[in-house]
């Protein structure tokens, strides 16, 4: 959770298993993210892998909104791009390369409708900063849902991630059901600075 705490990011060559159409049975992106993503959004997905829930956000959010997705790594950005291209998605997405220090999306700051954290901030060598570039990134009242796989990250690890984001200016709003997940969905109350 700190910058002095061990993190292990998910390698690349992963990344195909995670973007399988299998897991599809049992975490649908179409049914997790439609309750919270509209037309004409602008969507952050940090750590987006090769796409699995890229997409489906890119036609959530239809020809005039837009998804920014940022990893760490340039093959996972690659491969997303290949995908969204090959679906046709691709002017509705910027694919991002981050840094280990920054996800470097201060130019977004106040624009943001919709975060997606899935299972991604328990690799952050600082969740800290990501949940205050995130707040900074989104506008009044932007949610943020927070997933992380249940028996990989445990209850006191999310719980202490729910701290990291709500001294973000983030406040729980409810705990939607996600299979084999430790989920919340946050709001932006107020405007962060940092």
């Amino acid at each position: 959770m700190s910058a002095g705490e061990a993190h292990r990011v998910c390698p690349w060559w992963l990344g195909y298993l995670l973007a399988s159409p299998i897991r599809k049975l049992w975490q649908d992106p179409a049914k997790i993210l439609s309750p919270y993503v509209q037309h004409g959004q602008r969507v952050l997905e940090p750590g987006p892998g090769m796409g699995f829930f890229t997409l489906e956000l890119a036609r959530l959010v239809g020809p005039n909104g837009r998804v920014v997705a940022v990893d760490l790594q340039p093959k996972m950005i690659d491969t997303l791009k290949g995908r969204a291209t090959k679906a046709g998605l691709a002017d509705r997405i910027d694919a991002r390369v981050a840094t280990k220090e920054s996800l470097a999306i201060s130019d977004l700051n106040g624009t943001i409708d919709f975060i997606l954290a899935f299972a991604m901030v328990h690799e952050m060598p600082n969740a800290e900063n990501f949940f205050h570039e995130a707040a900074a990134a989104g506008k009044n009242g932007a949610t943020l849902l927070l997933v992380e796989p249940r028996g990989h990250v445990k209850d006191a690890m999310f719980e202490k991630e729910l701290k990291l984001a709500t001294n973000a200016g983030f406040e729980l709003s409810v705990r939607p059901a996600i299979a084999h997940s430790l989920t919340a969905l946050l709001q932006l109350s107020k405007r962060a600075t940092n």
